[in-house]
């Protein structure tokens, strides 16, 4: 089954585990913090400019975004999380909408963790990888804006975002680019590897 990444359409905005798809098919989740470039890292995938909506200001993104690719996939856009100027009470109703996401066990086929390359992962990064590795399925982690280091600093900082988020040797840290596309063909491999035949 080869995937046309060029077919891909918004499909709807999740606010309540009732508007989450249970088509079997596949769903590649993408998470990371609000300022983290998340949007950049999925129009880079899918080498569409403004496709996932690149928003003005972080945390703009406040449901589960689903977006179909060739009829055959989701792309799976958590909200964007570590946002200082949201309120407590929509905190909580992410967390509590990501928590009923992870909690099904029939969705998530691939997780991806975008993390920023140039700092040490934050407390709220390390909470999202752990509910990656509680859920049991594949994931990677998408260390983004590469293009701001210098080439002597990519191998520690890469070294020290695996160690931080405390990650077994199964999960890939990608060294990322959504400015260059530095990390694509890798990331898109791992989509086409872990994506399932629909029954």
């Amino acid at each position: 089954m080869t995937l046309n990444i060029q077919k891909a359409e918004f499909i709807r905005s999740a606010a309540a585990p009732r508007d989450f798809p249970r088509d079997m098919l596949p769903q590649v989740a993408f998470a990371g913090r609000s300022n983290v470039g998340k949007s950049s890292v999925i129009n880079r995938l899918l080498n569409r400019k403004n496709f996932a909506r690149v928003g003005s200001a972080p945390g703009k993104t406040t449901h589960i975004n689903y977006f179909l690719i060739d009829q055959k996939l989701y792309l799976v856009d958590l909200p964007g999380y570590g946002y200082a100027k949201v309120s407590q009470s929509e905190k909580e109703r992410w967390a509590k909408l990501i928590q009923s996401w992870f909690d099904d066990p029939g969705l998530m086929t691939l997780g991806v963790l975008i993390v920023d390359a140039r700092h040490r992962p934050t407390g709220n990064d390390i909470s999202m990888a752990e509910y990656f590795k509680a859920a049991g399925k594949p994931w990677v982690v998408v260390a983004n804006k590469l293009d701001k280091l210098k080439k002597s600093e990519i191998e520690p900082n890469l070294a020290l975002i695996r160690e931080t988020l405390e990650l077994p040797d199964s999960v890939k840290v990608i060294p990322f680019s959504a400015e260059k596309g530095t990390g694509r063909e890798e990331l898109l491999g791992l989509l086409l590897e872990h994506r399932q035949e629909t029954p």
